[in-house]
């Protein structure tokens, strides 16, 4: 089943996300469960603020005891986090 993870960083986060992002980057690959994902940006591309990650596992509970042991997480970034059940109709792998 897959899940999207839409996290958004606290306001003036930046340096946390910058200093975190090669750890985060790492473990989503070394998971095996991310189907597609990738940072929210300013409109000009420039800034990131947010991450989306599509994640494919069994249930929610697994998705939430992933995201728990995310770099991104345990370093504070993320003002809020919403988990949701996601169906891949456009343009699935």
């Amino acid at each position: 089943m897959l899940f999207c993870l839409i996290g958004t960083d606290k306001p003036d986060a930046l340096a946390i996300r910058l200093a975190n992002r090669e750890a985060h980057v790492k473990y989503w690959k070394e998971s095996g469960r991310i189907a597609a994902g990738g940072p929210f940006t300013s409109d000009d591309g420039a800034a990131m603020n947010g991450s989306l990650l599509a994640i494919e596992a069994a249930d929610r509970a697994e998705v939430e005891r992933l995201a728990a042991e995310d770099p991104y997480t345990k370093a504070g970034l993320f003002e809020r986090v919403e988990i949701r059940a996601w169906k891949w109709v456009l343009n699935p792998r």
